[in-house]
């Protein structure tokens, strides 16, 4: 007898989604892999189907867009609480889509699924759409549990209680506590393996081990401010150690590379980051826009954020909770004054105690083990004989 199928297909559309698939990926075959078998799978490019893979860079280049025009951004999310999750959905997977519907669903229906995991409402939509309907479960990764992300599924699960209450509290009809699981933030399990001692930190990476240090990272697409928050920390010239981490933006990348510090700043600038977590571990405050990584991660290690955009009502979101809620971050827009607060601190490092107690304080709120429980709770559902006692 076949193993039940779990599959987990990436979907890129900034990073926020694909790390948290990671996360839930590896745990749940940890777990379970003996009783299922865990499919990964990278949806919309391992067909080589043209118009797949033109779907998944829209969506990649709508993030971009936002990033660099907010206004766009802001647009486009209120646009779509306005039409709501049914017309909305119909118009982010079918009508922009352009076909690219019709190939989902036939891939996955391709990939045989009893149970399909989504960090991204597209993959959960063509699921749904199965004429064999799979399991389906999806992971929020933002603070709300916005428009798309409500479109029917048969467990929801998102990290953050003020989404939680709210999806509770606003939309009673769609969501209710057999449905909707508030579980920890999907960190990657490599996040509890780093070192936590600065000073062997920055020994490891080349810095200077004594040296307040700051992290710049604006998403994996690296669009925003990082650019001219280096060029203004550079020319005041402060004792850092200046960490630039610009993803997939070769033009960022090959813009800063060249850029020389006048003697006290430490400056590295990074294209693409395999040692993330060390990078953000080392650093006492992290600065760039307020995606769902980019503020859990440093928080994670008791890290202070500094926010310096957002792309649409989703970061505000983000954004607000990490200011009004946990306390472990700061907003501050404008370029200049966001550097004279960096060179408050460096002056003065207690005054981001604070905001490093804050963060410290949510540490626990991380993990995939929860999540993997009531996905495998789900499965069992259909599979009663797989049940172990673990399940939630």
């Amino acid at each position: 007898m076949s193993k039940p199928r779990v599959v987990f297909p990436y979907t890129e559309a900034g990073l926020g989604h694909i790390m948290p698939m990671k996360s839930i990926a590896d745990e749940f075959e940890r777990l379970y892999g003996d009783k299922v078998e865990v499919v990964r799978s990278e949806f919309f490019t391992e067909t080589g189907d043209a118009q797949l893979a033109e779907y998944e860079q829209r969506l990649v280049e709508d993030v971009k867009k936002f990033n660099k025009h907010p206004r766009m951004g802001f647009y486009a999310t209120f646009n779509m609480t306005f039409w709501g999750t049914k017309i909305a959905s119909w118009g982010a997977v079918k009508y922009i889509g352009n076909g690219a519907d019709v190939k989902g669903i036939e891939h996955m229906t391709e990939l045989k699924p009893d149970l399909v995991f989504s960090t991204h409402w597209a993959t959960n939509y063509y699921a749904m759409k199965m004429e064999n309907r799979p399991l389906t479960a999806m992971y929020c990764p933002d603070a709300m549990i916005n428009t798309l992300f409500s479109y029917p599924c048969d467990i929801a699960m998102v990290s953050m209680p003020t989404g939680y209450k709210t999806a509770l509290k606003k939309h009673k009809k769609r969501f209710n506590e057999n449905n909707l699981k508030l579980v920890p933030f999907l960190i990657r399990k490599e996040a509890f393996e780093v070192v936590t001692d600065k000073k062997a930190l920055r020994r490891k990476l080349g810095l200077d081990e004594n040296k307040f240090t700051v992290f710049v990272a604006d998403g994996g697409y690296g669009v925003g401010k990082a650019q001219p928050m280096c060029k203004e920390l550079l020319k005041r010239d402060l004792p850092i150690n200046l960490i630039v981490v610009c993803g997939k933006n070769e033009e960022l990348y090959n813009a800063l590379k060249d850029l020389q510090s006048k003697g006290s700043t430490v400056f590295r600038p990074i294209s693409l980051a395999d040692n993330i977590f060390e990078l953000i571990a080392a650093s006492d405050i992290c600065c760039g826009k307020s995606g769902a990584s980019l503020m859990a991660e440093p928080c994670f290690f008791g890290v202070p954020q500094m926010i310096t955009h957002y792309a649409n009502h989703i970061e505000r979101w983000i954004g607000n909770y990490y200011i009004k809620t946990v306390g472990s971050a700061i907003k501050q827009f404008n370029v200049k004054k966001a550097c004279n607060l960096i060179e408050k601190f460096v002056a003065y490092p207690a005054l981001l105690q604070p905001y490093r107690q804050a963060a410290l304080s949510v540490h626990a709120n991380y993990g995939a083990n929860t999540c993997a429980r009531y996905v495998f709770g789900l499965l069992c559902t259909r599979f009663p004989e797989l049940k172990d006692g673990s399940e939630l």
